[in-house]
This record gives structure tokens, sequence and C-alpha cells, in this order.
């Protein structure tokens, strides 16, 4: 009868720890995000505020994969891929632009937006994928800085 006592404690003692483990799906990420920082991207968990028209609300905060641009004068846009391979602009106009389409395209479906600033390029993923996907998003981040 002790045995079971003993047993029975030593179980609610150690419980919490199996709650200390991370899940699959979080080493999973976190190994997609250590590569990402191995072969030169920035990432960062960034809030944001999605339109109201995308037909699936993306996660907030989200996970936005980053690279410095390159050149002096560089245009400023923001798309979101309202289904896979459509890329929109906030007043849902389909991107005309070829050279960039052909970039966008080869983006996964999860991938909910991609931005270009003056100083940076920025895309916020879903996460979902392999280490394929994530040197398929570096490619095109590459050749869009």
């Amino acid at each position: 009868m002790t045995v079971w006592i003993v047993v029975s404690i030593l179980a609610v003692v150690l419980s919490p720890l199996a709650w200390l483990r991370p899940s699959r799906r979080q080493s999973d990420r976190m190994a997609l995000r250590m590569e990402a920082r191995r072969i030169g991207l920035g990432m960062q968990l960034a809030p944001q505020e999605w339109p109201h028209w995308l037909p699936q609300e993306p996660p907030s905060p989200c996970a936005q994969y980053h690279r410095p641009r390159r050149g002096k004068v560089s245009p400023c846009w923001c798309y979101w891929q309202s289904e896979p391979g459509v890329w929109v602009n906030q007043w849902r106009e389909v991107l005309a632009d070829e050279a960039l389409l052909a970039h966008l395209r080869t983006l996964p479906g999860n991938v909910f937006k991609v931005e270009a600033d003056a100083q940076m390029i920025a895309l916020y993923w879903g996460e979902r994928g392999d280490a394929k996907v994530l040197q398929d998003i570096a490619a095109v981040l590459k050749a869009l800085a």
C-alpha cells in the first residue's frame, strides 16, 4: 500500500515537468527560426491588424521574417495573399507587376503579407513547412531586397 502512495506522490510532483517540455509543433517552429537566423534572415513576432476582407484571419502576433533592403531609392509597397497565388493591395486590386508577381507566386499559401519600406522587406508567414519552404522564402526576400 505504501508503495502506491509513494508512486502517486511522485507522479503528482513530477507531472508539472511534462508541461514545461515544448510540443512537437513548438520545436519545429524553433528549428525553422534558428535556420532562418543561420541563413541571414531576421525574425520577430509582430502584432498586426489584418484587413477585414481576408478570408481567414491570420494570427496576431504573426511571425515576421525580414531582410534589409540594399537599394538607395526603393519603392514602398504592401500586398496580401487573399488566396494561394493571388496577391492584392489594400484596395483589393490584383497585383499587375509581372516581375514582382513571379517572385510572390513561389511563396507558400500560408504567407499572409509581403511589404517593403525604405529600410527592409518583410514577409508574414504562418510557419508551416520545412527547411525547403524557408529556403524559398529566403530566396524571394533576397531577390526583392
